[in-house]
């Protein structure tokens, strides 16, 4: 980010040549009073949720900054539309820490965004405001200024197949029974959560397909399996480290339950497929943040429960959260399919995305007016 910040008198003389009128930006905190200046409007882009912002980013939350503690960040700010969003102890400790990060040029990373926010023209995210909207309203009324969403972002299909090995895998189980489970591309989990993972995922008698990294401290997979866990899951459990089509995969008929860290795009992915989802927020803002709205919000899925003070999940608490999305009988699965099912739907349906920005576009045109 220091580099960025360098090339400042650079990105000034660029504007001034190319005399845009609309400038998106996001970490970039100085740039809205350069184009102020320029008369050109500043519009900042985030990449995380709106649910996220509002609970880490509000003026409620930056005007205590300096004296906010872990208690503080355990509830939501004042005025927070959705007051089942909370974090555990082990989560707030995670964010007070990150509020005395620098990103660059000594600058804090709170300080960043929060600048960024109040100096913007407006202020704009992925999304939709059927899922957004509570968060969306509660970010104009705090920084008085207007917030667009560009739409979901529903990825087109693949014109590539599905390899064959993971095809014909999938294809020997019934439809619905298989649990996928992609934790994505950058947490490495310690060799006591990876084999809880693995032996709660055992516990459930599913079939079930892992995609992980290779956990601290081993040199390959095989080394970090649990004793004698290879021989008890033969022929129904494969754990893979490498890359995986998995946008294919959650569509496949056999794939009943997707465990996900909860990064957006394999939220969103899950989101449009059939395929119940259960909760395993990776320790960052806005997957934490984001669990929380799919679990308790809208419940759509399942978060797997934790310690409170280590964040922990157990092989127990692995295996209840998969039972209870893949189970027909159980009360909480039955109003997470319901749901998931009419939110599906909607995201599915023909011209969603370019209504999204079609309507994006126009309310960007009512900013140069």
């Amino acid at each position: 980010m220091t580099a960025m910040d360098r090339t400042e008198r650079d990105i000034e003389l660029l504007l001034i040549e190319l005399k845009p009128q609309i400038v998106f930006f996001d970490f970039t905190y100085w740039l809205p009073n350069m184009t102020r200046r320029l008369g050109i409007k500043s519009f900042h882009y985030l990449i995380v949720s709106p649910a996220t912002v509002s609970y880490c980013a509000s003026p409620p939350r930056m005007n205590h900054s300096g004296s906010l503690t872990e208690i503080d960040l355990m509830k939501p700010p004042l005025g927070y539309p959705i007051s089942s969003i909370k974090l555990h102890a082990h989560e707030a400790k995670f964010l007070a820490s990150k509020r005395n990060w620098e990103f660059g040029s000594g600058v804090l990373f709170y300080d960043r965004l929060y600048s960024g926010l109040t100096q913007s023209d407006a202020i704009g995210f992925k999304g939709c405001s059927e899922i957004e909207g509570p968060f969306v309203d509660y970010i104009e009324e705090q920084f008085g200024k207007p917030v667009l969403l560009s739409g979901p972002i529903i990825l087109e299909r693949p014109n590539a197949v599905l390899e064959e090995k993971w095809s014909a895998w999938l294809g020997s189980f019934k439809d619905g029974s298989v649990i996928f489970c992609a934790l994505g591309s950058e947490w490495k989990l310690t060799h006591g959560q990876f084999k809880e993972l693995l032996l709660g995922l055992e516990l459930t008698r599913l079939p079930f397909l892992v995609v992980l990294k290779i956990p601290i401290g081993f040199e390959t997979m095989e080394d970090a399996l649990p004793e004698g866990f290879k021989e008890r899951v033969e022929g129904r459990g494969i754990v893979h480290s490498g890359w995986i089509q998995q946008q294919l995969i959650l569509e496949h008929p056999s794939v009943g339950c997707f465990i996900t860290h909860c990064g957006a795009g394999s939220l969103t992915e899950a989101l449009v497929n059939k395929c119940q989802m259960v909760l395993l927020p990776q320790l960052d803002g806005d997957h934490i943040i984001s669990a929380r709205t799919m679990g308790g919000n809208l419940k759509v899925g399942v978060e797997v429960e934790k310690g409170e003070e280590d964040g922990w999940f157990t092989k127990e608490s692995v295996s209840k959260a998969v039972k209870m999305v893949m189970d027909e009988d159980n009360e909480v699965g039955r109003e997470v399919r319901a749901n998931h099912a009419k939110l599906r739907n909607f995201l599915v349906s023909p011209d969603l995305e370019s209504i999204c920005v079609d309507t994006f576009c126009e309310k960007l045109q009512d900013l140069l007016m």
